[in-house]
């Protein structure tokens, strides 16, 4: 997907209309080399260490993101924009609780 036209500034929120379109752009890989594929029907796959587990996601009215993973846990994050060189190359995930920040870059995207 072309982010240009969203003019997207690096650390900038990501509107809460464009979340959607954002993260299921393409799976990511973090820092610690987990990946995450979120795909439109809310659902998605964390692969840390070769080991998957499903969880679901969905974006509240405030635009907050926010992810279950069963049996009870739910994290709630803020997204920002993660540009470099001028391009768009991933999110950066913003814990709303603790203020820790995932990083989470595209390694494939989807046309």
């Amino acid at each position: 997907m072309n982010f240009a036209r969203l003019d997207p500034v690096d650390g900038d929120l990501i509107p809460t209309r464009t979340i959607d379109d954002v993260l299921t752009a393409g799976d990511f890989v973090f820092d610690d080399g987990a990946t995450q594929t979120f795909r439109p029907d809310g659902t998605t796959t964390y692969v840390e260490s070769g080991r998957p587990t499903e969880g679901e996601w969905y974006v509240e009215e405030d635009g907050r993101f926010c992810s279950f993973w069963p049996p009870a846990y739910t994290g709630c994050y803020n997204l920002k924009w993660l540009v470099e060189d001028g391009e768009t190359t991933g999110v950066r995930f913003v814990e709303v609780d603790t203020g820790r920040e995932f990083t989470g870059r595209y390694f494939s995207k989807k046309t």
